[in-house]
């Protein structure tokens, strides 16, 4: 398989069990207990199990950081399950939220979901231009008339997602599909919040709405 896991869990006797059962579905496997081991392990996996609470604390408080260092799929790991938590997690950056306890068969059709995923991931090209709107896919930035903009880690992948496939029509739960990586994701009004917030941003954006059905980039003349 070739492929390296990061598992991040502070409960050695879970981590124990979950790195046996990792192993034997045939992963490599990295290990670390605390934030503080996880830099030098990050950029050899392909995929990260991260816990949300760590003896330093919150994790997704250096997720930005490690993600920094290399772009992985994240699932977190968490007995926090309010809509409130899931929504901070998956907007912090991570693909995938799994609520304790769960079931390690679950645990594995994601991690080959999101590194399938990761595998059909195409870039055709550094820069996409949509019309105003210049995208550096490699320094995942963004500019508009020449204007710096910022945007979250979210907004960006959004928009590169609607730019690579302007002109068509994505319905809402297909783009929580596709860029926040999670089809069972608490609401789909994220995914208008994050639309006003690009066209709030960049504007004159030409994302268009298809009421009743969902979104779509225009596509250039």
């Amino acid at each position: 398989m070739n492929q390296t896991l990061l598992l991040v869990e502070d409960d050695h006797n879970l981590a124990d069990g979950l790195l046996e059962g990792l192993k034997e579905a045939g992963y490599a496997c990295l290990y670390a207990d605390c934030a503080t081991k996880v830099a030098d392990l990050w950029d050899k996996a392909d995929l990260v199990i991260l816990d949300r609470q760590l003896p330093e604390g919150d994790s997704l408080t250096y997720l930005d950081g490690w993600l920094a260092i290399k772009q992985v799929p994240v699932i977190l790991l968490t007995a926090m399950v309010s809509v409130t938590d899931k929504v901070m997690g998956l907007d912090s950056g991570a693909k995938d939220y799994l609520t304790k306890p769960f079931a390690e068969e679950e645990l594995l059709a994601r991690i080959r979901v999101h590194l399938r995923n990761g595998d059909k991931t195409v870039s055709a090209a550094n820069i996409i231009k949509v019309g105003d709107i210049s995208i550096d896919l490699d320094s995942r930035t963004v500019t508009h008339n020449e204007e710096s903009i910022t945007l979250t880690r979210t907004e960006f992948e959004l928009l590169v997602f609607l730019a690579k496939h302007a002109g068509r029509v994505f319905t809402r739960d297909e783009l929580l599909d596709q860029v926040w990586g999670y089809n069972h994701y608490p609401t789909t009004r994220t995914v208008d919040t994050h639309i006003l917030q690009l066209r709030q941003k960049l504007v004159g954006i030409e994302i268009e709405t298809l009421r009743g059905v969902g979104y779509r980039m225009k596509a250039a003349d």
